[in-house]
């Protein structure tokens, strides 16, 4: 690039050079030069015009921005292999003697929709991380297609490699996409019985996609009876804001469980027909979950309860 810099510069000296002449050491143009100089001008400014005038109502267009992603590192502590965007915010977490279960109290809290929902057709998550719901949903749940949604391909790279999600299948798909084109994609409409949202940036602020209209999209996404769960922050500005806006786009019908020890809650909002489902149904779905999955679905009443103030005999939503 130098090189072609420096010839051009020489080129454009002697082409100057070539309409001008010395006078006592000092360059000076020659009066046909002044007059070509002239006319080329005049030539110059008319084309300008034109093509001003052609361009006026052309549509501008916006360089597209290539997406800045935090680096993808690791750590690990007592068997346990952790996530993270460049900070020591967790993004997922693996024990290594166990790589197809869900780890963390608030991941296991995302698949609260089985208490409400026999295994759906398609379930999709939203934001891999280290694909624990992924794993988790493919192995235990056989009749289900399951779709990961990451825009990162970073994170795809890690999940498989360092995380054990296995490659693509006939039931297991990851699209290296971008969730808000996903869930406003009408071919994805209609179509999702149970959508897991957990798309946090490395600053862990939030939810980086939660306005009103993302979560309508999402809720379109849904069957005619389906649920989503969304992974918020309780102790944070950020909740009271994706709580207001959950309710706006569900109608109101959304609960989330009590938080736990990580700092997390999960809020649970429902497309369909209304619920009136006796607790004791949900107990002994509960129990089924915990000895067909291994997954605490007990306390996830127990915190409905406690989240809803619903003390009679039936869970109504």
């Amino acid at each position: 690039m130098t090189k072609l810099i420096k010839r051009a510069s020489a080129e454009a000296r002697a082409f100057r050079n070539r309409d001008t002449e010395t006078v006592g050491g000092k360059q000076k143009t020659s009066h046909k030069a002044a007059q070509n100089a002239a006319r080329n001008a005049n030539r110059t400014n008319r084309a300008s015009r034109a093509a001003d005038h052609d361009l006026h109502d052309a549509p501008q267009i916006d360089t597209p921005r290539k997406p800045r992603f935090a680096p993808v590192t690791f750590s690990e502590e007592g068997g346990v292999r952790f996530l993270h965007f460049g900070t020591e915010w967790v993004q997922g977490a693996m024990r290594l003697r166990k790589p197809d279960h869900i780890e963390l109290e608030y991941a296991q809290q995302m698949m609260a929709w089985l208490l409400f929902l026999e295994t759906p057709k398609r379930i999709v998550q939203l934001g891999l991380g280290a694909a624990a719901l992924t794993k988790f949903a493919h192995r235990f749940l056989k009749r289900a297609k399951v779709e990961a949604v990451e825009v990162n391909p970073a994170v795809v790279v890690a999940a498989r490699t360092m995380f054990e999600l296995p490659h693509d299948d006939a039931r297991l798909t990851v699209h290296e996409a971008d969730a808000w084109d996903f869930v406003n994609d009408r071919a994805n409409h209609g179509t999702i019985g149970a959508l897991q949202i957990d798309i946090y940036d490395a600053t862990a602020r939030g939810p980086v996609l939660d306005s009103v209209g993302f979560y309508r999209a999402a809720r379109a996404c849904l069957t005619g009876a389906g649920v989503v769960t969304v992974n918020l922050f309780g102790d944070h500005p950020s909740f009271v804001r994706n709580m207001k806006r959950l309710n706006e786009a569900f109608d109101g019908r959304v609960v989330a469980l009590p938080e736990v020890h990580d700092g997390n809650r999960i809020a649970i909002a429902f497309s369909g027909p209304a619920l009136n489902v006796p607790f004791a149904a949900l107990e002994a779905r509960a129990k089924l979950i915990e000895a067909q999955l291994g997954l605490p679905a007990r306390k996830w009443i127990k915190g409905l309860r406690e989240s809803t103030g619903q003390t009679g005999a039936s869970f109504a939503i």
